[in-house]
């Protein structure tokens, strides 16, 4: 199996994707974020100091799809037809499903990753006077959808 990030010389390139097929193209990433109870209950009841954590987190969540080839080298430019930030608490954590799609040439799951990362970091920041201990963990692609390879399905 060859690299495609990875010219004959073992160079870092951008991978040539003006022969692909545009294709309607979606992945789903997830993180979560452990943290005290304290902290749960204050994101959950919006009495955090610094405001609504995860109205927060959700938008920066979206820029961060939007701002993906700007962090990530190598990523193209995509025109993103979606970018979604869900949400979901746990016992003792809160989890995030980040959603990426467009209609392009090559896939959406560097969006999708950093989408999610992105909204669990702003979650720490906004909360980290009330716990400075929080995880940030499990950040993965769940699924994506079209291009060449095909559907993907985490197992």
């Amino acid at each position: 199996m060859s690299l495609t990030h990875l010219d004959a010389d073992g160079s870092a390139h951008m991978v040539d994707v003006g022969g692909k097929a545009v294709t309607q193209r979606v992945a789903v990433a997830t993180g979560r974020i452990t943290m005290s109870a304290k902290a749960l209950a204050a994101i959950r009841d919006g009495l955090v100091k610094k405001g609504d954590v995860l109205a927060v987190a959700r938008v920066a969540g979206i820029m961060a799809a939007k701002r993906t080839s700007d962090l990530i080298p190598l990523c193209h430019p995509l025109p993103l037809t979606k970018a979604s930030i869900e949400f979901a608490f746990e016992q003792t954590a809160i989890r995030v499903h980040a959603t990426a799609a467009t209609d392009g040439k090559t896939g959406v799951e560097m969006e999708a990753l950093t989408a999610a990362s992105t909204a669990l970091l702003t979650i720490y920041d906004m909360a980290k006077a009330i716990d400075k201990t929080m995880v940030i963990d499990g950040i993965c692609v769940l699924e994506k959808q079209g291009g060449k390879s095909g559907d993907w399905v985490r197992g």
